[in-house]
């Protein structure tokens, strides 16, 4: 008859996945930001100060892609 599992193991492997996932999503964050970067330079968007561009995507965030893209689409 198979034993029931250690609460103790099963904690210890939860942690591990949890270090595993941050660890993941870390590498994720950073190749997502250097794609970000390379869309941003395509558009000209390096003339942009860093915090005028942190200003605009959170701004942007805040309305909806959607709104924001109705507010600055030519009229």
């Amino acid at each position: 008859m198979p034993r029931k599992s250690n609460p103790v193991d099963a904690l210890k492997k939860l942690r591990e996945q949890r270090e595993e996932l941050a660890a993941k999503e870390a590498k994720l964050r950073d190749e997502a930001a250097i794609v970000l970067g390379h869309i941003l330079i395509e558009c000209g968007a390096e003339t942009i100060e860093p915090a005028q561009l942190r200003q605009i995507v959170r701004g942007a965030m805040v309305l909806g892609i959607e709104e924001t893209l109705k507010r600055i689409a030519p009229a």
